[in-house]
């Protein structure tokens, strides 16, 4: 989830800096419940969670990678 959490931040950082910081907090709190909301609805643990979450973020990382430059030749 740290991962996942400086990812999502270094992303959304210069979109949330020009936000209200009611609608901020709203948006670090949508950023950490996706790691909870799949923890429940598969019933893992926080541990089993950390290590499906490694792998999906790793697996989701590796495909956006490949798959902005193929798009970039695309359009």
């Amino acid at each position: 989830m740290i991962g996942e959490g400086i990812a999502s931040s270094g992303i959304m950082a210069p979109l949330a800096a020009g936000l209200p910081s009611g609608e901020v907090a709203l948006l670090v709190l949508a950023i950490g419940a996706g790691f909870w909301l799949v923890k429940e609805y598969f019933g893992m643990t926080v541990e089993q969670t950390f290590k499906t979450w490694s792998l999906m973020e790793c697996a989701v990382s590796v495909v956006g990678l490949a798959g902005v430059p193929i798009l970039g030749l695309l359009v």
